[in-house]
């Protein structure tokens, strides 16, 4: 599946509204059965199962999350994005770090979600 650009911009914005907020139901819908996911360098997830029990993990960790996609760059079968998110703590206070992601498309569902991104800066 290839999307164009308009219609690449709004699936993204689907799919980090289902992040930021926090509904680990409504993510797992945009990601295949069999999905690879790779957050930062952490141990990748493989299926939605484990990827749901990961990312619900890291949601609890979190007050909030909001993610700012500055560039996207669509190609057959996969879309990369790049920008910035900022992370509400428990505490309240916020800190903001650049991110990019990779990902790589079948049947118009994610196949493999890569995220790079530095979240040491989260925990510190």
């Amino acid at each position: 599946m290839t999307l164009g650009n308009d219609q690449a911009q709004r699936w993204l914005a689907d799919l980090f509204a289902a992040i930021d907020g926090k509904n680990v139901e409504r993510f797992l819908g945009f990601l295949a059965d069999d999905a690879r996911f790779r957050f930062g360098n952490f141990p990748a997830s493989q299926g939605k199962q484990a990827i749901g029990a990961a990312v619900g993990g890291f949601f609890d960790s979190i007050d909030a999350c909001h993610h700012e996609v500055l560039v996207s760059w669509t190609l057959p079968d996969s879309v990369i994005c790049h920008g910035q998110v900022t992370y509400t703590r428990r505490d309240q206070s916020r800190v903001t770090v650049p991110f990019a992601n990779v990902l790589i498309l079948r049947g118009g569902l994610i196949r493999d979600y890569l995220i790079f991104v530095d979240v040491s800066p989260l925990y510190a």
